[in-house]
């Protein structure tokens, strides 16, 4: 480590103050904001990705801000990333349709680290990016789905009407044989009884 003082003249007098008796570097560090902060954009969740000295990997914890574009950093919303991938999502349920919004991100060295202590860095550029709006229904449209709604039940129902008359007819024409034999076997009786009424 590493003694630090401070040394001044006051009043024509030579003063000196130890301010860190052992001062040690690696437990007082400030690191250069992230670079390069991307986002996209999906219909599910808005990713943000940012990249960090390649030596840093690992070691590092993200927050990250945003807010609605035009308002104030004050009233803006805070998340952490889950891990020390450089990269986070913020779910499309936690945005709103049609909304800009605006984004930056900073970085310390992760609290699980023993070797090394860190505060948090400066802001790093922002991103913007925008959830897509859903698309209104116009009245064609309405009017094109409505007709649908009404022409599959009548199609259905006309299906319906032809099939059971079609059985209908079908199941008539198996029994009418049936239906006329009886009138068939009178009509042949009454000639045999004509028959042998001329005999006598």
């Amino acid at each position: 480590g590493y003694r630090v003082s401070l040394q001044g003249n006051f009043f024509g007098h030579n003063h000196t103050y130890i301010t860190f008796p052992e001062y040690n570097p690696r437990q007082h560090i400030k690191l250069d904001p992230p670079l390069n902060i991307e986002s996209n954009v999906t219909a599910s969740q808005c990713q943000i990705w940012w990249s960090v000295p390649w030596h840093l990997d690992g070691i590092l914890q993200y927050e990250l801000q945003y807010k609605e574009y035009g308002t104030s950093w004050e009233v803006a919303l805070n998340k952490t990333a889950p891990s020390s991938l450089p990269q986070i999502e913020i779910e499309a349920t936690e945005l709103h349709s049609g909304v800009t919004y605006i984004a930056r991100v900073r970085c310390k060295v992760s609290e699980n680290e023993d070797s090394f202590h860190s505060q948090w860095s400066e802001w790093s550029q922002t991103t913007v990016f925008q959830r897509a709006g859903v698309p209104k229904l116009s009245g064609k449209t309405l009017n094109t789905r409505s007709m649908q709604f009404l022409i599959i039940p009548l199609s259905f129902g006309t299906l319906l009407y032809l099939f059971w008359n079609f059985t209908l007819s079908s199941r008539w024409q198996k029994v009418s044989p049936a239906l006329t034999f009886p009138r068939q076997l009178l009509s042949f009786s009454h000639s045999i009884i004509c028959t042998m009424g001329t005999l006598r």
